[in-house]
């Protein structure tokens, strides 16, 4: 790995280290957390919340994410009662976080938004990288908080594969 590279994967090391509960919560337990979740409002909020605040501009390059966006984001987790099944997410992609997946040769697009860890030399390992964008907006949530800058960059990257 370039020098870059290797210091925004300790970067990132450091970042999992510190923050990888709910990860690891998610992953061995999901059900459970379903269960606590889904009984009260204020109980998703805090867990949804926690991740928003981690991702705070003021700690992070990251755009901010507007607070009615929050609440709407954390209002249909509770009334649609996904928070199990986004869960289980983590519990199903669980045993595949320690070991390289294997190589594919399907075009891959990868925008790294602001405060995100991608890094290139690594996702060139197992992914055909196609298009790669470095975005100096966004963040962890950028449908939340860059959406046009998705939008266009998943257009661009789909009129490179048609």
């Amino acid at each position: 790995m370039s020098a870059e590279d290797r210091a925004q994967a300790e970067r990132n090391q450091e970042l999992w280290y510190g923050h990888s509960g709910y990860a690891v919560q998610m992953s061995t337990r999901p059900q459970t957390l379903a269960c606590a979740l889904n009984d009260s409002p204020a109980g998703q909020l805090a867990w949804n919340l926690e991740w928003f605040v981690d991702w705070d501009p003021a700690r992070t390059e990251q755009t901010p994410i507007d607070r009615d966006a929050i609440l709407t984001n954390v209002t249909i987790f509770w009334l649609t009662g996904t928070a199990g099944s986004a869960a289980r997410l983590y519990l199903e992609s669980a045993d595949g976080w320690d070991r390289r997946p294997e190589r594919t040769a399907v075009p891959t697009g990868v925008a790294n938004f602001a405060g995100d860890g991608a890094i290139r030399g690594l996702a060139e390992l197992s992914h055909e990288i196609t298009r790669w964008t470095s975005c100096s907006d966004g963040g962890h949530f950028a449908s939340l908080q860059a959406p046009d800058l998705l939008v266009d960059d998943i257009r661009a990257f789909f009129k490179t594969v048609r």
